[in-house]
């Protein structure tokens, strides 16, 4: 049975309601027209898995789905795909199919981008010069392409390099769409866990700048006097 008859046997009608509430797919709303089957996360993971091997078509037969639980298993499995495989080659394939899937406005929702690009973004790391990508990305009219852009950078600060995510938060600042917000805040975060000067520098030069969702997120994992003041501070 192929990975979508699996997926759509597991269908779940008040399921599917909660999650298109969830995920805003109302008119106007950023998820404005996706379907949603009501499969939960940890089930669509195990039918990826057990489907990994499949090919790009048969890949791409997911990710075109209007489901977008078929979506988020054809992605899942290219991360797998991506972990499994050590040769450059094989990584830059799957990366430009994944642009690809972007391009073509199918990793359309945060969970998409959020579940897939820290991981599809480790084949920007090792680029003599990932820059220009992330740049474009982030000046895309696209809200995904531009949340792509900063979540990319979770990749960069897993492997300790954490100047991509200083470099694009700030092309973002003046964005005006909460989920880019959100992202950047956490990014931001990311940042202050490994390094906590890096991120006060950050606050020290944007804090006053910073939309107040993106400045709550960063300073989250401070301790709550410091907070306060980066708080108080940036009014």
């Amino acid at each position: 049975m192929s990975a979508a008859s699996e997926l759509k046997n597991l269908a779940s009608p008040s399921r599917a309601f909660d999650h298109q509430r969830f995920f805003k797919t109302a008119k106007g709303q950023y998820g404005e027209g996706d379907i949603f089957l009501g499969i939960t996360v940890p089930q669509v993971r195990k039918i990826a898995t057990k489907h990994k091997k499949i090919s790009f078509k048969e890949i791409e037969v997911l990710t075109a789905s209007k489901y977008h639980e078929l979506r988020l298993c054809g992605l899942i499995i290219l991360t797998l795909q991506f972990k499994e495989t050590k040769d450059r080659s094989a990584q830059k394939s799957i990366f430009n199919f994944y642009l690809k899937q972007a391009k073509a406005g199918r990793i359309n929702n945060w969970d998409l981008v959020d579940v897939t690009a820290p991981i599809i973004g480790a084949y920007l790391v090792d680029e003599n010069n990932p820059y220009p990508l992330l740049e474009k990305l982030s000046r895309s009219k696209s809200l995904w392409d531009r949340r792509l852009a900063i979540i990319f950078t979770f990749a960069f600060i897993r492997a300790g390099e954490l100047d991509p995510t200083i470099e694009i938060s700030q092309k973002l600042l003046r964005d005006e769409h909460d989920l880019i917000h959100k992202a950047v805040g956490w990014m931001l975060r990311e940042v202050g866990k490994r390094d906590v000067r890096m991120l006060r520098d950050f606050l020290r030069d944007y804090s006053h700048k910073m939309p107040r969702t993106a400045l709550r997120y960063a300073i989250e994992k401070l301790p709550e006097p410091e907070r306060k003041k980066w708080l108080a501070d940036s009014r």
